[in-house]
């Protein structure tokens, strides 16, 4: 079972960065796909970016493509969302999930097996 802790969250002003990272434990993070997720008050969790357990393959949300960065360092057993040009509407708690599955990159948040605890990303205007 792996366990999962982000950070780099915080507060930011409309056009800044962050980068996120998730940290591993507990097990290999070559055996996972990886996501990031958020969710935002009042709405559904949804999937920002995802990437494959060898990095050749990944998702991003239309909504986040060209700003947003997914990354991973199997050395690290670190996973990381590199966040560009964030606006008002990317506040959300961002989450780092990991799915047993790797022959596909998936988006629902059921199909994901562990889950860290959040971190909070808040853009002023």
């Amino acid at each position: 079972q792996v366990q999962l802790v982000e950070s780099g969250g915080g507060l930011v002003q409309a056009g800044g960065s962050l980068r996120l990272s998730c940290a591993a434990s507990g097990d290999t993070l070559s055996r996972y796909t990886m996501a990031w997720f958020r969710q935002a008050p009042g709405k559904e969790r949804e999937a920002v970016a995802a990437i494959s357990w060898h990095s050749t393959t990944t998702y991003y949300d239309s909504s986040v493509k060209v700003r947003f960065v997914i990354s991973r360092d199997n050395t690290k057993n670190t996973v990381y969302l590199q966040m560009n040009s964030l606006q008002p509407e990317d506040t959300a708690v961002y989450y780092c999930a990991a799915d047993r599955n790797v022959a596909a990159l998936r988006r629902r948040p059921g199909d994901y097996d562990y889950w860290g605890q959040g971190t909070q990303v808040t853009v002023s205007s």
